[in-house]
């Protein structure tokens, strides 16, 4: 004799949408999600016309209509640049996105990044001051001289490791301006490895990219490096931390340091 097993149907119930993600998440709630963006993803599209192009902010997009079929939301707050990897945040409402825009216009969000850098620091650890022009000419920003219009900017960094005509830096942002890393260690003579616009190996190192009247800061002995130059810059965003803009509670988010980044520290560690 079978036991009898009853099926109750509720029409009014809210069916669970299965939801999915091309990107691995790294956070997520009702609110806000934070992705791990690989490198050579777009954050956001390059126009309001490019409605084709394959952006993290479409994927999230896709992501919100699996959610909430009626009503998606995807809103960028903030970007990385195409060759730069890691976390990267997107709220799934209209007030979420204004909230967290609103901490990162205020500064209130922590963000950590690792840098692989051709140069060694003088020092272990330091702050960069140095204001970024207002300009966006040929695919690059420059530091402002002086009475030039600019946006205050500051980056601070700590040697992790120090390797063979490089180094480790752990670098986190006091403000964050467009290129705002890489103009910044190119400018104090630490650029970072594989930048194809600020890099050394383009020919267009930190003099050019501080613009004719900024002053360059003495901070970094430069050998020269003779590790192969790797495909693209290695500057991931490894974590993202702040208060929950509706709960109040702690986020915080940490993405591991990717395959092509690891096998770069792994080529240069073997030139010791």
């Amino acid at each position: 004799m079978t036991e009898a097993t009853e099926i109750r149907w509720d029409r009014n119930r809210k069916a669970t949408p299965k939801t999915r993600i091309s990107l691995p998440l790294l956070y997520a709630d009702e609110d806000l999600v934070i992705v791990d963006k690989p490198a050579g993803l777009l954050s956001v599209p390059t126009s309001p016309d490019a409605k084709d192009e394959d952006t993290a902010l479409a994927r999230v997009m896709d992501y919100a209509r699996h959610r909430k079929p009626r009503r998606p939301f995807a809103g960028a707050v903030h970007r990385l640049d195409r060759d730069t990897s890691g976390a990267l945040a997107f709220a799934l409402n209209a007030e979420t996105k204004s909230a967290l825009r609103g901490l990162f216009r205020e500064h209130r969000i922590e963000r950590t990044y690792a840098a692989i850098v051709l140069g060694a620091p003088r020092a272990d650890q330091g702050t960069i001051d140095a204001p970024i022009h207002d300009a966006y000419e040929g695919g690059r920003r420059r530091i402002a001289g002086p009475g030039e219009p600019s946006r205050e900017a500051v980056t601070r960094f700590k040697v992790l490791e120090r390797l063979e005509g490089g180094a480790l830096l752990e670098v986190e942002l006091e403000t964050g301006r467009q290129h705002q890393i890489r103009l910044h260690l190119a400018h104090i003579g630490l650029s970072v490895l594989g930048d194809p616009v600020y890099g050394r190996a383009t020919g267009t190192g930190a003099r050019k990219a501080a613009g004719p009247r900024a002053p360059r800061a003495p901070a970094a002995r430069a050998p020269a490096p003779r590790a192969p130059a790797p495909p693209r810059q290695m500057l991931h965003a490894r974590s993202l931390a702040f208060s929950h803009p509706r709960t109040g509670a702690a986020v915080r988010a940490e993405s591991p340091l990717p395959e092509d980044f690891r096998a770069a520290l792994k080529r240069l560690r073997r030139l010791r």
